[in-house]
């Protein structure tokens, strides 16, 4: 990891007097940087927000890359939160996985994935990504990357109970978060949030064409 991220992800070890400006920062800084994007984004209109001075912004980040990437990093860990609630509730001996995979599938685009948090990371990922693909390696590294590990690390044990056949658990992984939100794109792409019923078809649709895929019964008739 670089020093730039290093930087953002220790962001939270500050002591607690400075911590008392840090989180009004950040989320001021969210704000900005979602609506007006890296280079629009103006260090003194974040002061404003967070009621703070330019120089306490540039005492705790130095310069608007640190910040930013502090941003990503803490939006990051909160989505991250929700996300690995969601795994962890998926049960370890699914009696009915069809049922068990769709809720989960429910779970994670309601509650992680088109929340605020996970609104706010693809906004920026989308906008700004292309331009500046340094500022996610954060990201990167402890968003998919480690979110896929720990599905794929679910999908295992499935294919070891001989509820699924799963040849590549990662790739699996992969494919199943893109099933469950191919019908959601459209709809994302345009600043809209998908209703309860756009979420539960997408869930079930996307879960049939994993099974037709990966499960067992599947590949006996194939």
């Amino acid at each position: 990891m670089n020093t730039r991220n290093a930087i953002a992800l220790q962001a939270r070890t500050a002591r607690p007097a400075q911590c008392l400006k840090r989180v009004p920062i950040l989320d001021a800084a969210a704000d900005v940087f979602c609506r007006e994007g890296f280079s629009g984004a103006s260090i003194d209109e974040i002061a404003a927000r967070a009621c703070v001075s330019r120089q306490t912004i540039y005492n705790h980040y130095r310069e608007k890359e640190t910040l930013f990437i502090a941003v990503v990093a803490d939006v990051t860990a909160r989505a991250n939160t929700a996300i690995f609630a969601a795994l962890a509730a998926f049960p370890d001996r699914p009696e009915n996985l069809r049922k068990e995979l769709v809720t989960f599938a429910v779970n994670l685009n309601r509650n992680c994935l088109y929340n605020q948090d996970g609104k706010f990371l693809r906004k920026l990922v989308q906008s700004e990504g292309p331009r500046y693909p340094h500022l996610f390696e954060a990201w990167r590294e402890h968003g998919p990357c480690k979110i896929g590990t720990a599905l794929g690390a679910i999908l295992a044990r499935l294919h070891h109970q001989g509820l699924l056949h799963v040849p590549d658990c990662d790739i699996a992984a992969r494919q199943f978060t893109a099933l469950i939100n191919a019908d959601l794109q459209m709809t994302t792409l345009f600043g809209e949030t998908p209703t309860e019923a756009d979420i539960e078809t997408a869930a079930q649709q996307g879960v049939d064409m994993f099974l037709r895929g990966y499960g067992v019964q599947a590949k006996t008739v194939a």
